[in-house]
């Protein structure tokens, strides 16, 4: 049984479902916040910060999987996809873009119920946050925002996806390999040129009141210094 601090979010359109889970959930214990569009939806997770969410991918606005990746990019809160999609492809392009587990409406109750529990037994504990602030720096996660003092840091979208996977590890050395992986695809390793070049032009725009905060690890990688040096 869930205690009345645990808060599920729901992501769906449709009134009815929406009502549908709300009863279920609240009489497990759940305190239970809803959002019937994707980009409503990302933002009460930085909000909320619900320990579980029930998504749907036929949302108005976006394609529920884009919600997930967007949801992705920073928290590993657990997600049970409910969808009417039943093609297989759905199921798997869904679980490969960050579900946790994935359920046909319409829906038995109780199993979707014991999903939430499996899914939640199974998270990583540790805490999130939707931004990241090291000295003049912070970074907005859910908007997508960088601020140097206060000011916009225009980046490239390579640019702020090196330093989203720099920033969430912050303190800790990445190698050249994951960040050519994870910004160029599993083809990635053969741009290291690339990669120089971005980290040069992301320094200049994140560094430009003279804080260090990107560390080269010569022969390794790189690292972000969760405090400015």
């Amino acid at each position: 049984m869930k205690t009345s601090q645990s808060t599920a979010l729901i992501i769906d359109d449709e009134v009815q479902i929406r009502r549908l889970l709300r009863a279920a959930l609240e009489s497990e214990g759940y305190r239970v916040v809803e959002a019937e569009k994707g980009n409503l939806g990302i933002s009460e997770v930085a909000l909320s910060r619900p320990d579980v969410i029930v998504l749907d991918l036929g949302l108005p606005d976006m394609d529920g999987a884009e919600v997930l990746r967007r949801i992705r990019e920073w928290s590993r809160v657990p997600v049970l996809v409910a969808s009417v999609r039943e093609d297989s492809a759905d199921k798997i392009a869904a679980l490969n873009a960050g579900a946790d587990d994935y359920v046909t409406k319409p829906f038995d109750t109780a199993e979707l119920l014991a999903r939430l529990r499996a899914i939640q037994r199974r998270a990583d504990p540790a805490k999130e946050t939707a931004e990241f602030v090291a000295g003049d720096l912070r970074i907005d996660y859910v908007k997508r925002l960088v601020t140097v003092k206060g000011a916009e840091a225009r980046l490239t979208p390579i640019e702020y996806a090196l330093l989203r996977i720099l920033s969430l590890n912050a303190g800790k050395v990445v190698t050249q390999k994951t960040l050519l992986r994870e910004v160029w695809g599993p083809q990635g390793e053969a741009h290291g040129e690339y990669l120089r070049v971005h980290l040069t032009h992301l320094r200049k725009k994140i560094e430009a009141t003279g804080q260090r905060l990107i560390r080269t690890e010569p022969g390794i990688g790189y690292r972000l210094m969760a405090e400015a040096k």
